[in-house]
């Protein structure tokens, strides 16, 4: 797990689509190992962006949170 992506998931607490961008630009740069890309990777570098922006904000959006009795 790269360290610097924070965890986004913390109960039902919303999370912006700029957080969610952010994480996943992180998650790119770690994985292609650009922390930019070159002009000759630069649209496929934000297109892996875009596409896991999405695929985040769909596993935050069906994820099941339990609810915790208070005492």
């Amino acid at each position: 797990m790269c360290r610097s992506i924070k965890i986004l998931r913390e109960g039902n607490t919303p999370v912006s689509d700029e957080e969610i961008r952010a994480a996943a630009l992180q998650f790119v740069r770690k994985i292609s190992g650009y922390r930019k890309p070159s002009k000759a990777n630069e649209a496929a570098f934000e297109i892996a962006v875009g596409e896991i922006s999405g695929a985040s904000s769909r596993l935050l959006a069906n994820l099941e949170y339990r609810v915790r009795a208070t005492r």
